[in-house]
């Protein structure tokens, strides 16, 4: 079976001719899907980024480790909402359709987006400070469940005869988001004192962000929908009910791969918290070089989308997981003997490379695995609950771990087992589901 067969064979779009549509309107739709994508992806790496002087703001301390630790907590359990937001909203888009979801999920990111922005700090607010933080996050949390499905979804179905190259855009968006992030904090770190990053300069960031979202609701509102959604046959029950009835071993599948990828971008995040509490480097060497991962996964993503088109997806990311897990061990044990900007640069570039080739064909592999009709939810959901388990939480674990071992692989641990089991996932992916 060739890398552009889906599994569900005999659904009512797949009996009718798929329209193709024109250059113009296929960089509007990629526009148009990714940019939700991207406003997710630059909070959050914002976020990150900032955590230490966050945790100063928002979560005070006399324990640095404790502050830091409450702030990348609350970045984790507002992850916990995620998979309510993906069956929520996926559900809807699956109802409703995907255009309509894709509005809904960027309003309410913009409405946290704003809470972040202008929050007064403990030292103004008190209690409510962290716990604004938090209600921020739990808002931006809920969106971003069903930001993934509904846009990838609608992404493969205008575009089926190449969904690697036009669902991998909502992956390299995140490259694009990790160069603006890393950018500010380059910029900021290295421009401002650090009273003036603790009075101000952290907020700059987030305001950005939310200039980007009247764009991406205007892009949004003159889309058209799938023809796929709007011919496929109507549910036997509600989307959700459908999707554990028929689909739970998809979504094992789907977060089974998803786990590797999802872990490393969230360690590539955590790198400038890493490069200072752990290698004692200035916070603008760790931006930097996630600078660069930036730009690599930018690049690099779209060209492997093409290329899982026509290779298959499961070969070429079996062959990059398999690197991976080899390889990790030894980078980190490399960067922890010679600490310095030029061996994190290194290490990250070999990271994002590595990353790069995996997941530029994993959102069209993952909506391989769903029909039709519970494509979103399918999407949503598995998404969702790989990325809370396996993706947010990465940072607070590996916090945890260094601390507790005092040794400095202990990224690399955690990121040799979530490849061990994707890899497996991805030969059980092929074996089963015949997915080249």
């Amino acid at each position: 079976m060739s890398a552009t067969t889906t599994i569900d064979a005999g659904r009512p779009s797949e009996a009718a001719s798929p329209t193709l549509i024109s250059d113009r309107k296929l960089y509007k739709l990629v526009i148009a899907s990714s940019i939700g994508n991207a406003l997710e992806w630059f909070d959050l790496i914002v976020y990150a980024f900032f955590a230490a002087t966050i945790s100063k703001l928002f979560f005070p301390s006399e324990n640095e480790t404790v502050s830091l630790m409450m702030t990348l907590g609350a970045f984790a359990l507002s992850y916990l909402i995620r998979p309510l937001g993906a069956l929520v909203l996926g559900s809807y888009a699956d109802r409703k359709g995907r255009k309509a979801a894709m509005l809904v999920s960027l309003w309410l990111m913009m409405a946290g987006t704003a809470m972040i922005a202008v929050m007064p700090t403990w030292e103004t607010a008190g209690l409510l400070a962290p716990l604004g933080i938090f209600a921020a996050r739990l808002l931006q949390g809920f969106s971003a469940g069903g930001e993934f499905g509904s846009a990838t979804a609608l992404l493969v179905e205008r575009a089926p005869d190449k969904k690697g190259l036009i669902s991998s855009f909502m992956f390299a968006s995140q490259g694009v988001s990790g160069l603006l992030g890393s950018g500010f904090g380059l910029l900021l770190t290295t421009t401002l004192t650090t009273q003036q990053l603790e009075d101000w300069g952290w907020r700059i960031p987030f305001l950005f962000g939310l200039l980007i979202g009247p764009i991406g609701l205007y892009i949004r509102k003159h889309i058209e929908e799938s023809a796929e959604f709007n011919h496929h046959a109507t549910p036997e029950s509600t989307p959700i009910a459908e999707l554990f009835r028929h689909h739970k071993g998809s979504i094992l599948l789907a977060i089974g791969a998803l786990m590797l990828s999802t872990s490393v971008s969230y360690t590539i995040i955590y790198m400038p918290t890493y490069a200072v509490k752990q290698l004692g480097l200035q916070a603008s060497t760790g931006f930097a070089g996630t600078l660069l991962s930036g730009l690599i996964l930018t690049l690099l993503t779209p060209f492997v989308g093409h290329f899982s088109d026509r290779l298959g997806r499961t070969r070429i990311m079996i062959w990059a997981a398999s690197i991976f897990v080899i390889t990790i061990l030894p980078v980190f044990y490399f960067l922890g003997l010679y600490p310095a900007l030029g061996t994190l640069f290194v290490m990250l570039t070999w990271l994002s490379l590595l990353k790069a080739l995996y997941f530029g064909g994993l959102p069209a592999l993952m909506s391989d695995l769903f029909e039709t009709r519970v494509r979103a939810s399918g999407l949503a959901l598995s998404y969702n609950i790989g990325t809370t388990l396996f993706g947010s939480a990465g940072p607070l674990l590996i916090t945890w771990m260094l601390s507790a071992t005092g040794s400095g692989l202990a990224p690399a641990y955690y990121l040799g087992f979530t490849s061990v089991v994707s890899l497996v996932t991805l030969f059980l992916i092929r074996k089963h589901r015949k997915i080249g």
